[in-house]
């Protein structure tokens, strides 16, 4: 797409029908400010994601080879060639998937707030950083009246991860294994305080309830809400994303009394 007199990543955003978070993580070298008439900006399909700390998931477009790729991305053709041995890089096809690995030193995108992909993530821990929602070292005792029987996050699926310890002795928050296009639902009503991407865990949407309860669904591919919205339970949250590694659409779920983790298995009905 050509910048126009008068455009804004805004203005093409919208003329695009992406998100402006996804048209700036696949422009990670394009500056906001300094838009040129003419200047080309690529739009990201809907079988691409662009995080921030993981590879991109990249479709070849027509006469795309690993080295302007690379340019484009801020990476290198052989470190693109290395995260995909089974592709050729002298036979790449029209419409084909690849991954382009960020340089060590991340990407160049202008987003403030962006996330890893939930294509290539690592299974979140309690070492992750205070603001996320990897569960913290001690669980309340007891739980409000109003914490009992809440129905599961997904209408169909196997944890795969239950709440508790791992061998470290680091809480785990539950991880569930569902299908592909599963929508994570609300499991009571609430407020949605946070809807957005955090690094490591995809697209996040974090719901407040009442009596200072909080539940955390992560690893999600596209956040359905926004925040300051009101749901109920059963409202769709987040599209459930899949993982490279284990080719799995998991979820993380976890829930909170006044930020302090809680075993769902005590809630969740």
């Amino acid at each position: 797409m050509a910048v126009q007199r008068g455009d804004t990543l805004g203005k093409l955003a919208n003329r695009a029908n992406v998100p402006l978070e996804r048209l700036e993580r696949f422009n990670p070298g394009v500056n906001a400010r300094r838009l040129a008439v003419g200047q080309r900006l690529m739009i990201p399909t809907q079988q691409e994601r662009a995080p921030s700390g993981g590879p991109y998931r990249y479709q070849i477009r027509p006469g795309d080879t690993y080295s302007n790729i690379a340019r484009h991305f801020g990476t290198t053709s052989g470190r693109i060639q290395s995260a995909n041995p089974g592709a050729s890089p002298t036979a790449l096809r029209i419409g084909q998937i690849i991954s382009v690995p960020l340089s060590s030193g991340g990407t160049r995108s202008p987003a403030p707030t962006s996330n890893a992909s939930p294509s290539n993530r690592p299974a979140p821990s309690s070492s992750t950083s205070s603001n996320t929602p990897a569960a913290a070292p001690t669980a309340p005792t007891s739980l409000p009246a109003s914490a009992r029987r809440w129905p599961w996050p997904l209408e169909d699926y196997r944890i795969v991860r239950r709440f508790g310890a791992d061998s470290r002795g680091a809480l785990q928050p539950m991880l569930l294994a569902t299908q592909a296009g599963a929508r994570a639902q609300a499991v009571a009503p609430g407020e949605v305080r946070f809807a957005n991407g955090m690094r490591q865990l995809g697209e996040v949407v974090i719901v407040h309830h009442a009596n200072n309860l909080q539940t955390v669904y992560a690893l999600c591919e596209r956040t359905l809400v926004s925040v300051g919205q009101q749901v109920k339970a059963g409202d769709e949250l987040c599209e459930v994303g899949q993982s490279n590694t284990t080719q799995r659409y998991d979820l993380l779920f976890d829930l909170r009394q006044g930020g302090k983790p809680i075993d769902p298995g005590k809630v969740l009905r």
